[in-house]
């Protein structure tokens, strides 16, 4: 029996849900019950009949899993697959800056600590980040938005609210600079540019298409385009290329990998299964209001 198999066989014994980022390893990927971004595999995960979740990913996905499925065991294959970005704010540094802006409403991106979402009036996600800001909260006086300075700019880019932000960004997104995709577009003319809003202003400026991961694929399933210059982590052009065999993907900046993501094996995911390691929990009440931020967008998520 190869490890495929033995992880198929554990699976079912456990009665368990295999997700996995869009940033994950192939060989992951491929294992998976459900590929995508973090926040639609743990509304999906939430909607099955499974008793255990294993999400291949990072911790702050796994926390979000547990809370919007709190009756079922959620396992993370590597304890150590964290998120920069989410660690570079908590909960003590965000009351903080509530204190500081008694009247901002406070919403915060879906790459957060619980602990970080509990204290949020609302949450986002790339997808929805300009509507939950430009339409939601249009009668907020002010508006923390937290930690994602560079998502928060390419919002205030859309809806010219200016907001009051956190000095946090995605590292691997940060790698990628607008001199990759211009030296990309000039080898192959014919490519659109397609970035993710956690890139910098200027790359997004430059982008024919910026978009969230789901984004992304809807858009290029959908376009007559066949060539593209990916301006984000390059593991989702493994699932570009599956749903989209006859186009082509090209990674402006080589460096554009995320090593938390990249922590999770087949070995681990097996392992996972077989010790049921490593389990995640969150704190009733960090949960609860958790909950809250998230169910507030969902409400405005059509």
């Amino acid at each position: 029996m190869n490890i495929n198999e033995e992880i198929h066989k554990l699976k079912k014994e456990r009665r368990a849900v295999i997700l996995a980022h869009n940033y994950q390893v192939p060989e992951v990927q491929d294992i998976a019950d459900y590929v995508g971004d973090s926040l639609g595999l743990s509304i999906q995960a939430a909607r099955t009949d499974a008793e255990v979740i294993v999400f291949c990913g990072v911790h702050f996905m796994a926390e979000t899993a547990k809370i919007l499925s709190p009756d079922k065991k959620v396992l993370l294959p590597d304890l150590h697959a964290g998120c920069p970005m989410a660690d570079m704010i908590d909960a003590e540094q965000l009351r903080a800056l509530k204190a500081q802006h008694p009247k901002a409403k406070v919403i915060c991106y879906v790459n957060t600590t619980a602990a970080v979402k509990a204290e949020c009036d609302l949450c986002c996600t790339s997808a929805n980040a300009v509507k939950m800001v430009g339409e939601v909260l249009k009668d907020a006086e002010e508006i923390i938005f937290v930690p994602d300075q560079y998502l928060a700019a390419y919002v205030t880019a859309k809806t010219g609210r200016k907001m009051i932000t956190w000095q946090g960004c995605c590292p691997t997104h940060a790698k990628i600079l607008p001199e990759h995709l211009l030296e990309g577009k000039k080898r192959r003319p014919a490519a659109e540019i397609i970035a993710h809003p956690e890139c910098r202003p200027e790359v997004t400026r430059i982008a024919d298409v910026v978009a969230s991961t789901e984004g992304m694929l809807t858009y290029i399933r959908d376009s007559k385009t066949k060539e593209f210059i990916v301006g984000t982590e390059q593991g989702i052009i493994h699932r570009m290329q599956k749903q989209n065999p006859d186009k082509q993907f090209y990674e402006p900046a080589k460096a554009a990998i995320c090593p938390d993501m990249k922590r999770i094996t087949l070995e681990k995911v097996l392992r996972s299964l077989k010790d049921m390691v490593h389990e995640i929990s969150v704190p009733p009440e960090t949960a609860d209001r958790a909950r809250t931020s998230i169910r507030r967008m969902l409400d405005h998520v059509d």
